[in-house]
């Protein structure tokens, strides 16, 4: 049993206080379906634990809202928030998607995108939309506050860069071009509470001669720094789209997988499954028969 103090603020200046007079020992809670079971696991116990702040009672972290062009998602708004929101629906729906296939509805309900991103995990459900969209970060502290590209905020698989005073507060990314269209594939061991072994994001948008002009390509899971895979991008971006281009961008994806990860004991699985789960998205989106 680890014994803790326990805070619970109930904005974001109270928050980053108690961040900045407990930093490394502390860990932030939200939904609490992590945290929980770290806390729990003797195997994934958090060692240094000595406070715990709950976030979770901070309102002004909690919304879902339109400035402009851009959508401004609050780090504390839940999987099930944002699967409901027409807001999303409109204006990303491959996001409301992802969402709507994080755990269990118990989860949906309690877990927030701010945890699912801050975790780090590769398999976050949120994530390849999110870095499809090109999604911005807002992270404060007692210093100030900064915005920056989401990937950026990556190490490694399961580690973030974020100081130990930071909170990552809100997530924004602009409206996808009219005429776009999104899917989100989840490939996992179950068909329901699975953990994504891959999955992918994509949007694409035709103009009106029917050649691709703007394309986003992202597979989860298989890099440990998340990013879109240019090299697929561009073997569609400005032609027709064909199913020869289709499988070559299914290609492309999976050799940038072997290329930034190497030939591991997945690899064998994970090659062929990833190329088709690009090509049948591709031709969702592509309208390709």
């Amino acid at each position: 049993m680890i014994k803790y103090d326990y805070f619970c603020p109930t904005s974001i200046e109270e928050a980053c206080n108690l961040l900045s007079k407990y930093g490394v020992d502390s860990k932030i809670i939200a939904g609490g379906t992590d945290l929980m079971v770290q806390i729990r696991d003797e195997d994934k116990r958090i060692l240094n634990l000595k406070h715990v702040i709950d976030i979770s009672n901070i309102r002004e972290m909690s919304f879902i809202r339109e400035e402009g062009d851009y959508v401004i998602i609050g780090a504390l708004t839940t999987h099930a928030e944002i699967n409901k929101s027409q807001i999303i629906k409109n204006a990303a729906p491959f996001l409301s998607s992802a969402a709507e296939t994080v755990g269990s509805p118990q989860i949906r309900n309690r877990g927030t995108i701010g945890g699912n991103i801050c975790n780090a995990s590769p398999a976050a459900d949120t994530l390849p939309p999110l870095i499809a969209l090109d999604t911005e970060v807002k992270i404060k502290s007692i210093i100030g506050e900064r915005i920056v590209p989401l990937n950026s905020i990556y190490v490694k698989a399961n580690q973030n860069n974020l100081l130990p005073y930071e909170i990552l507060t809100e997530f924004r990314f602009k409206k996808l071009p009219s005429g776009s269209k999104t899917t989100f594939i989840k490939l996992g061991r179950r068909k329901a509470l699975a953990i994504s072994r891959i999955s992918i994001a994509l949007t694409a948008r035709c103009d009106e001669d029917g050649r691709v002009n703007d394309i986003r390509i992202y597979p989860g899971c298989i890099f440990g720094v998340p990013e879109r895979v240019a090299a697929a991008e561009n073997v569609l971006k400005g032609n027709f789209p064909t199913e020869k281009l289709i499988n070559e961008a299914g290609f492309k994806v999976s050799e940038e997988m072997i290329n930034k990860t190497g030939i591991r004991w997945s690899t064998e699985y994970k090659k062929p499954a990833v190329e088709a789960l690009i090509r049948r998205g591709l031709k969702e989106v592509l309208g390709v028969e």
